[in-house]
């Protein structure tokens, strides 16, 4: 979020340099307040394409293994342009290059998820698919253990509609 306010802000004094620029070739002819209007309008405009190309840019270096299976549309008065198109503010998605099965529990897989939210760090969650019954188990706590048959025990199991984007993306 730093280093993005620090982007607002060198493109606010681009912009306003090239109207003081502008405005000093034409001799002063044009109004003063085209360079803190170029200023203005260019912080909105980094800002605004900041933030529809957020998700594009968190996406495209990712491998093709990683597959999205949620993303968080939203709009909010104080971005009146997300209500011709709304923002992505956050996605989850499932490592398929973590998937581990057991032979003794086909039914069950184990998965890395990923969790991006804009302006937070991303977060990868060990979870535990259960695609027979369509639950799922947070393996986040140190209560968890593995039964000598590959079964997980401890962990608390969350019940998941049949069609759930992320249940889906995991056992697919």
């Amino acid at each position: 979020m730093f280093y993005e306010f620090i982007a607002a802000i060198v493109s606010a004094f681009a912009a306003g340099g090239i109207a003081s620029g502008v405005l000093w070739m034409s001799k002063g002819r044009l109004p003063k307040w085209i360079v803190p209007a170029c200023a203005g309008l260019a912080m909105l405009t980094y800002t605004v394409w900041s933030e529809y190309s957020w998700y594009g840019r968190m996406i495209a270096g990712s491998p093709p293994e990683v597959v999205i299976a949620w993303r968080n549309e939203t709009t909010a008065p104080w971005r009146p342009w997300s209500y011709y198109k709304p923002v992505i503010n956050r996605f989850t998605a499932v490592d398929k290059r973590t998937i581990q099965r057991n032979a003794n529990l086909p039914d069950q897989v184990l998965v890395d998820v990923i969790l991006a939210s804009r302006w937070q760090r991303v977060a990868r969650v060990k979870v535990l698919f259960d695609c027979k019954a369509n639950r799922r188990a947070d393996l986040l706590t140190s209560d968890i253990k593995v039964e000598e048959n590959g079964a997980i025990s401890g962990a608390t199991w969350t019940d998941l509609p049949a069609d759930d984007p992320v249940l889906r993306a995991a056992c697919s």
